[in-house]
Order: C-alpha cells, then sequence, then structure tokens
C-alpha cells in the first residue's frame, strides 16, 4: 500500500514524537485566536509568543563554532561590538538584513554557522524546559503549536488555528516531550508555540526568526535571564522580533 500522499510528502503522523496531534477539540487554542486592535499584531514579541503576561524575553539561538554552540555575544565582542535587546544577527556580524545569499561568512575561530531561524533549537529547549517547569503546577499537561508549513509531512486535514501570520496543528503532552520531536529525526522541527493547561506562560518562536520569545510572570523573566544555558534579553511585547 502507497504510504505517501499526492504531495510527496508523509502522511500526518498520530504521534508528533510523543506529542499527540489534537484532530478534535482545538478549544485550547482559543484564547491565541481571540485577536484584538493590539492584541499581539504581526511580527510583534505578542504577536509570536502571546499578548497579555507581565512580562517578556527574547531568547538568542546560537551560532556555532565546529557543531559547538557560540553565543551571539561572543562574536559580537569579537567585531568590537555590543548586543542589545532588539540587535540582529546580520548587525552583530555587520551585514545587510538579508544576508542569507552570501557566500563568505564565518570569523575564523570564533564562528561558521549562523544562528538557526525556526523554533527554538534543541539545546534552547532543553535549557528552558526546567525554568518553565517551576513556573506552572501543570507542566505535565501542556499544549503545543506546530506551523502546517513545516515540509516533510502532508497536514491536509488535520484542523488547524491561527495566529498572526501561520496556521497551527494543535499538538498537546507533558513540557518534558516538547523535544520529543528529535525521535523522529534529528530535522524535524520542535513546536513553535508552548503553553502549559494553566496559561502561565507562553513560549513563541517562527520558521523566520532566529530568536525564541517567552511571556510571563516577572518572576520567569527574571529566571531566564539568569538560567545557565540561554542567552536572554528582556523585551516588551509590542517591540519587533528577529
Amino acid at each position: 500500500m502507497d504510504t505517501w500522499s499526492r504531495s510527496g510528502r508523509e502522511p500526518a503522523p498520530a504521534l508528533y514524537g510523543r506529542l499527540r496531534v489534537v484532530r478534535e477539540d482545538l478549544g485550547p487554542a482559543r484564547w491565541l485566536t481571540e485577536r484584538r486592535p493590539g492584541h499581539g499584531d504581526f511580527a510583534t514579541v505578542a504577536g509570536v509568543a502571546a499578548p497579555g503576561f507581565p512580562a517578556y524575553a527574547r531568547l538568542l539561538h546560537p551560532a556555532a563554532l565546529d557543531e559547538r554552540p557560540v553565543r551571539w555575544d561572543t562574536v559580537a565582542t569579537a567585531y568590537g561590538r555590543r548586543v542589545e535587546a532588539l540587535t540582529g544577527w546580520h548587525e552583530v556580524i555587520g551585514v545587510e538584513r538579508f544576508y542569507q545569499n552570501r557566500e563568505d561568512y564565518g570569523l575564523p575561530g570564533v564562528w561558521d554557522e549562523h544562528p538557526a531561524e525556526g523554533p527554538p533549537p534543541g539545546g534552547v529547549a532543553r535549557a528552558l524546559i526546567p525554568v518553565l517547569a517551576r513556573h506552572t503546577p501543570t507542566a505535565e499537561r501542556c499544549l503545543f503549536g506546530l506551523w502546517e508549513g513545516y515540509g516533510r509531512w502532508e497536514w491536509e486535514g488535520v484542523p488547524t488555528f491561527p495566529t498572526p501570520g501561520r496556521d497551527e496543528i494543535l499538538l498537546s503532552g507533558p513540557l518534558a516531550d516538547a523535544v520529543s520531536p528529535e525521535l523522529l529525526d534529528e530535522f524535524a522541527e520542535l513546536p513553535d508555540l508552548w503553553w502549559p493547561q494553566d496559561r502561565a506562560w507562553c513560549v513563541g518562536g517562527d520558521v523566520d526568526l532566529v530568536s525564541t520569545y517567552v511571556g510571563g510572570s516577572e518572576e520567569l523573566i527574571t529566571g531566564l535571564l539568569a538560567a545557565p544555558g540561554l542567552e536572554a534579553h528582556r523585551v516588551a511585547a509590542t517591540d519587533g522580533v528577529c
């Protein structure tokens, strides 16, 4: 029997890693779809994560050298620059904003791979999970959003919920399983959106971004800023994203 769809993609799985693909009630995502003026505009922090939280943080996806993570501030120092809360990667390395087609990049001994675009990379996610878990009593009952446009799976027929600029598949499972899509293969994207049942916080990423954004309590954001393994900056809900 041919298990491939007509598009050449693999059929949508019942489990995305260990996360369940929700095909019936999308009610748990409704709070993210109730968009009003100023309620999380496209290309803003609140539009990528979620509006209404007391505080927000931006988590930078690391660059790499020989496949080992490199902090942005390490790269910036090598160029005689500083990383501020809204600094773009292109500003760190001193190139035009849309640098992706450059053939020459890297700085010997400092970095040789740009930060990954998309949802939180695995290393960032693993450093993030224990901090988030300390700030919700419902870490075993979490919801996740996965952009339907990631190219490997055919999601036609699976219901989606809208966020600014994206339509998302709803997933459910424990917070610790946010990294379980890596069980499918090392290139499987992690979810773009994460939130616990009690909505104490929300994590947001996007296919075009080299940062992940988190909304939550002041205590959570303070914890993220101090967490080993994370390079984080405090941002505002209305700030632009990159």
